[in-house]
């Protein structure tokens, strides 16, 4: 594998401005957040198998409240 030689001038990284690296940082902490939990999950499920189907809400359920969060945050059009 070669090495990159390091960036010239006329390749040189545009930089962004502090509050879209600020927004970036603040979405790749939620991202990995989500994939944190996401793992435990996986590895849960790994450790003591899956759950009874009694313990489990259907995913219409889900499905549905999750329209309605999604709902409740949009502004109604006239």
């Amino acid at each position: 594998m070669s090495e990159q030689p390091a960036a010239s001038a006329a390749h040189a990284r545009q930089q962004l401005e502090p509050a879209a690296a600020d927004g970036l940082r603040a979405y790749a902490a939620k991202t990995r957040e989500n994939a944190d939990q996401l793992a435990a999950v996986l590895e849960d499920i790994a450790t003591n198998g899956l759950p009874s189907v009694e313990d489990c809400t259907p995913w219409e359920e889900l499905r549905e409240a999750h329209l309605a969060r999604l709902a409740a945050k949009r502004p109604a059009v006239a």
